[in-house]
């Protein structure tokens, strides 16, 4: 399936029901008055987080959206049909902007979570709601109100636990097809990944958890070189980062230091995450010893740093179990945010 992770589309509610204008006319009912019916309410379009989603390509095809208006009310007091609203299923983590202003108005984080975003009219009262002592025969009822119409961004950031970066080739591919099921295109050339991929990683020990493989970033990736840049954003909603680099590479701190250059620039909240360096290809190493110096330059600099080898399967229970803990120490920080104590507290949302 084509990944697509941003679409612009058009939403219409439905319009409100006109209220009806009618009198009775039935035998033996002198003066009937007045009996025209409420139109009914239009129906709103509401956009709901579907977990079994995973990209926004449907909205690619189709760019409008118009929901149902309200029927128009009747006589004998019967009122209109209200809309039916109008569900569009999008996927967990995507952001929601008014074209027109800019302004980020919902994120749909949670699966379920639901938004509405036009809100229908509301039908105009018949000629039996303007009955009153001194007019007892309203000859005038409300036309039903125009539902709301917006144009809207989508915007599409994959919800993921963990992110691997690096450069193109640092063996993050092969790393994820290890880890978890999911199978992305491996080669031995650059950007053999062209979309994110997601696995679900079962550690040795702690929490099962969500990786992201995301396609290499390049030096200048925040400007739009390279294919990174397009996919910047999803690292914003991962927890942990992995930064691979190959062993094999002359300078791996210099590596490092390119890459979050270019995190930083696109949002320097990036680097405040929980970050391991991996040493990737393990296996390819010439010399035991030169591996470890690198290891150890990049341990000066303030970085932790594991060894790993996809294919060989070494350091790869480590890794996970490490990120793991790391996820799991984030997860105590979050209990114990202001939230929870306010709910320790006894406040109730």
């Amino acid at each position: 399936m084509k990944f697509v992770d941003e679409a612009i589309i058009s939403v219409k509610a439905g319009d409100g029901g006109r209220g009806a204008v009618t009198f009775r006319r039935e035998p033996y009912v002198p003066r009937g008055g007045p009996n025209g019916g409420d139109g009914g309410d239009g129906a709103g379009v509401v956009l709901r987080a579907d977990s079994s989603l995973a990209t926004l390509l449907d909205f690619k095809y189709q760019a409008h959206y118009r929901a149902e208006a309200g029927g128009a009310g009747g006589r004998s007091d019967r009122n209109g049909k209200n809309g039916e609203d109008l569900v569009l299923p999008v996927p967990v983590g995507t952001q929601v902007y008014d074209v027109e202003t800019g302004e980020l108005i919902a994120d749909l984080t949670a699966p379920g979570q639901l938004f509405r975003a036009a809100r229908g009219g509301r039908g105009g009262h018949g000629n039996a709601f303007f009955k009153t002592s001194t007019n007892r025969a309203p000859d005038h009822a409300q036309p039903g109100e125009p539902g709301e119409q917006k144009k809207l961004r989508l915007e599409l950031k994959l919800m993921a636990d963990v992110g691997l970066v690096g450069l193109p080739n640092a063996g993050k591919s092969t790393l994820i097809s290890r880890v978890s099921a999911a199978r992305p295109k491996i080669a031995d050339y650059p950007f053999t990944t062209l979309v994110p991929q997601l696995g679900v990683v079962r550690p040795p020990v702690g929490k099962t958890f969500v990786v992201a493989d995301l396609p290499g970033l390049i030096q200048g990736a925040s400007q739009g070189h390279g294919l990174g840049h397009q996919f910047l954003r999803h690292v914003e909603r991962t927890r942990v980062l992995l930064h691979l680099v190959d062993c094999q590479r002359p300078d791996p701190l210099a590596d490092v230091r390119a890459i979050n250059a270019e995190l930083e620039a696109f949002s320097p909240a990036l680097l405040e995450k929980p970050q391991l360096v991996v040493l990737s290809k393990a296996d390819t190493a010439d010399d035991g010893r030169t591996l470890a110096g690198r290891k150890r330059k990049l341990e000066r600099a303030g970085h932790e740093v594991l060894v790993v080898s996809a294919a060989t399967g070494r350091g790869l229970n480590e890794l996970l179990t490490r990120a793991a803990e790391i996820l799991s120490g984030l997860d105590r920080l979050a209990d114990a945010g202001p939230v929870k104590q306010l709910e320790e507290e006894g406040w109730q949302p």
